[in-house]
């Protein structure tokens, strides 16, 4: 094969865990020898390993790496999901479910939620996720993929899984390795940089070793190690909007049925997770350390959990926010490397997913056009930003009493999540990019669900008397209903499908 003069000869990933064999992984599909890959972990050094919840986007990138999907969910003992029923987020009694896929069907030119919205504003105390066929299945832990037909409610919704990361980056790994992916066990000591250009030359191991490249992939976590000590590209902090800045993560046995959904459970400071795997759950407390301490959190953890603790709690310190350069020189960051975001909405593995698929977008050659790396940056910066504010509405739409929930409810917020509250308040218009990564479905699920009621809808909706709006969702509702109790049981679709064998 003839190659360009200035295409790429290596890339080294700094470090494992999800971010580093994800990364991995995909260039090795991408690129196959062509390009010799390097990955550098330390089995001392460990991972972090709490994102067991994902969004349906890992199921394009499992299939674009050619994964079976059954094969994939026994390997990692995952379980299905399909949204997140959080409790206690509006008031410390309410409870909603934020589902994968759409709320019923459009049945007007006017959306469905706008004939919600006149009902409520009359009197009608049907919640707006009864709409949702994602909520009718996860009520009863029913689970099936979607119908092919869009005709039929049981297409609308969609799904994600729970799956222990830890098993998932030794299952790439596996993939990746057998495509050409070097691993190198070590433990990086120091960063050498070209005195010329700037650029990353090479990383020397604990043992001498040293590992050139033309480009680095940052997936060494927290700390950041190219990106930050050896690169200084700054850091944006965010915890003066999303002020949670500790967790604790502890396993327990599981408890059946299996639900085919996460559960975020608000606490006096924070909050939990609940995600069911096939061999154990996973839990967690986030919470902030100003208002609680580590000990207090801890307890609060354990008197929530479902079954016997299976290990102690973990503490993770984070500080909410960004890299200001997420790409630096001939350095990209990803994972907890570029950015980390709490697990409140399962967006730590999509943002791993992204920026990988980002970089192959953009993937330099040996002259590493300056170009390239402000792109990556641009579109890093506004993934990251959208997030963070679909995150921030939780914590502001809120009405709970504690300090901590006060404190949230008053802070001021970014313009754009302000300006589409002020839509949204007034007339029940959404106006949220067509881009983000939580689009219409998703910002009903909160505003409704924490009790931000329109104080008007779109006038449309009275100007087409022929539209009963009433008895169109009165029939959606038991449409949803019956169509749910044709799926089969969680656990017998697993049991039938995708049982995972026991981990000793």
């Amino acid at each position: 094969m003839t190659h360009h003069p200035d295409m790429l000869r290596s890339i080294a990933i700094i470090g494992g865990g999800s971010a580093g064999w994800m990364t991995a992984a995909a260039l090795a599909n991408a690129v196959g020898e062509n390009i010799a890959i390097a990955l550098v972990e330390s089995e001392e050094i460990g991972t972090v390993g709490v994102g067991e919840a994902t969004i349906p986007p890992i199921k394009s990138f499992n299939a674009q790496l050619g994964i079976d999907e059954a094969e994939f969910v026994k390997a990692t003992q995952a379980s299905f999901k399909l949204g997140i029923e959080f409790v206690g987020w509006g008031t410390a009694e309410s409870r909603y479910f934020h589902p994968f896929g759409t709320h019923g069907t459009d049945f007007d030119r006017v959306g469905l939620h706008h004939y919600w919205v006149r009902a409520h504003l009359r009197g009608d105390p049907t919640p707006f996720d009864d709409y949702s066929m994602c909520k009718a299945l996860a009520h009863e832990n029913r689970f099936g993929p979607p119908v092919e037909n869009p005709r039929d409610v049981r297409s609308t919704h969609a799904y994600a899984y729970h799956f222990d990361a830890g098993l998932y980056a030794r299952f790439l790994r596996n993939y990746a390795e057998a495509r050409g992916v070097v691993r190198h066990e070590g433990k990086v000591v120091d960063v050498a940089r070209d005195p010329l250009s700037g650029n990353i030359a090479s990383v020397r191991l604990a043992d001498g070793r040293e590992i050139a490249a033309d480009l680095f992939v940052d997936c060494s976590g927290f700390v950041g190690l190219l990106i930050e000590r050896a690169l200084g590209a700054g850091y944006d902090d965010w915890t003066h909007w999303l002020p949670c800045d500790r967790a604790l993560a502890m396993p327990c046995a599981n408890s059946r049925p299996l639900t085919p959904y996460t559960r975020s459970t608000a606490h006096e400071a924070g909050w939990q997770w609940r995600i069911p795997l096939q061999h154990r759950q996973g839990n967690g407390h986030v919470y902030c350390s100003r208002y609680i301490s580590d000990d207090e959190a801890a307890s609060v953890l354990r008197a929530n959990l479902d079954g016997e603790a299976l290990a102690e709690p973990r503490l993770l310190k984070f500080t909410t926010g960004r890299r200001k350069r997420a790409w630096s020189h001939n350095t990209v960051s990803l994972g907890l490397a570029s950015g980390f975001m709490e697990p409140l909405e399962s967006t730590s593995l999509h943002l791993i997913q992204m920026g990988v698929e980002r970089l192959l977008r953009l993937l330099p050659d040996r002259g590493h056009d300056p170009l390239l790396a402000e792109e990556f940056n641009r579109a890093t910066a506004n993934e990251f930003e959208r997030i963070r504010d679909f995150l921030i509405l939780h914590y502001h739409a809120n009405s709970r009493p504690e300090p901590f929930w006060r404190e949230c409810a008053a802070m001021s917020i970014p313009d754009e999540l302000a300006y589409k509250l002020r839509h949204f308040e007034a007339q029940a218009r959404l106006v949220s990019p067509h881009d983000e990564l939580f689009r219409n479905p998703s910002w009903l699920a909160v505003y409704l669900g924490q009790n931000v009621i329109p104080r008007d809808y779109d006038r449309l909706a009275d100007a087409r008397p022929q539209v009963d709006g009433g008895a169109e969702l009165r029939k959606l509702h038991a449409l949803i209903r019956a169509a749910a109790e044709t799926f089969p049981v969680h656990d017998d679709f697993i049991a039938r499908h995708c049982a995972a064998p026991p981990i000793a």
